[in-house]
């Protein structure tokens, strides 16, 4: 689970757990918002690296060292994790969460395949157990809210897209967090993809400033629960555990969401989206004793 000659100061599995709860407020304060998801993005983003200047003097005193190699790679990363929200937001205009959701469920089959090529990481036949246990869970879970239209077609692609980009920054990720530090990592990338969403609002003729407050405290708390919360601390993470690990906790989003959409939207959950989270928190709970065990 750990990478080689790296062990986190602490139990993984804490940062982890906060991880996954923070991701899952996530598509509830999209849908708060009545914002362009562009807006959203830009917002979510700058706020972020405001948030986490203050905390880095001296990792900023080596981003001169980095190379122009690393460079690319960062800008790349930032391109791809753009696009990932975008996307991923955009589609939460045509589909339903769960629905969008389901789909960003496939993140870490796509990510095991790209880390086995890419990294040599292999996965026991228990961890591929749990795998396959929290996928099956995650279709029970977001089976009560799946949306068969044409414009929830044109969601689920924009999922779809979203989800293979987000894998791609992982992957990026991955390899990068061997040379710069995930502090150094986290504000380029999440300065890229603020600079990107700014240019893109700027040129589509956009507003980002007659806002109410409500979407002021929507676009704070996405930097906040989800980014800070969530992304930051998946990213720090990746220096010691596998991407495949790390794309695991995408499937507690649907539990979380749904149970989170529960007391904020009265939402009900039926018996079988009930059974499909106990089958993600067995899945999750198989995979993550299967790869500590093979540490």
């Amino acid at each position: 689970m750990m990478t080689e000659h790296r062990t986190p100061p602490i139990p993984p599995l804490i940062p982890l757990l906060i991880g996954m709860i923070a991701i899952s407020f996530a598509p509830i304060l999209v849908r708060f918002s009545d914002a362009d998801v562009s807006v959203q993005g830009m917002y979510r983003m700058l706020f972020t690296v405001l948030l986490m200047l203050p905390f880095g003097r001296k990792q900023l005193r080596t981003i001169g060292s980095i190379s122009r190699k690393d460079w690319l790679l960062l800008v790349l990363a930032g391109i791809f994790l753009a696009l990932h929200f975008f996307l991923w937001m955009a589609s939460l205009d045509y589909t339903s969460i769960a629905s969008s959701t389901i789909i960003l469920a496939l993140e870490p089959v796509f990510v095991m395949v790209g880390a086995y090529f890419l990294f040599k990481d292999r996965i026991g036949r228990v961890a591929l157990l749990g795998l396959f246990v929290a996928l099956v869970g995650t279709c029970f879970v977001s089976s009560g809210d799946l949306v068969l239209s044409d414009t929830a077609f044109t969601g689920d692609l924009l999922s779809f897209f979203g989800t293979l980009a987000v894998v791609v920054n992982m992957l990026i990720a991955k390899r990068i967090l061997t040379r710069v530090s995930s502090y150094l990592y986290s504000l380029i990338v999440f300065a890229v993809s603020a600079i990107l969403f700014t240019v893109y609002n700027i040129a589509s003729g956009i507003s980002v400033t007659t806002y109410p407050a409500k979407e002021w405290l929507v676009f704070l708390l996405l930097a906040i629960v989800p980014t800070v919360f969530g992304h930051l601390i998946f990213n720090w993470l990746l220096q010691y555990l596998k991407t495949t690990t790390i794309s695991m906790s995408v499937l507690a989003e649907p539990v979380g969401a749904s149970i989170l959409g529960m007391f904020i939207f009265g939402e009900f959950i039926n018996g079988f989206q009930l059974a499909g989270g106990v089958l993600v928190i067995v899945g999750l709970l198989l995979y993550l004793r299967s790869e500590q065990k093979s540490a």
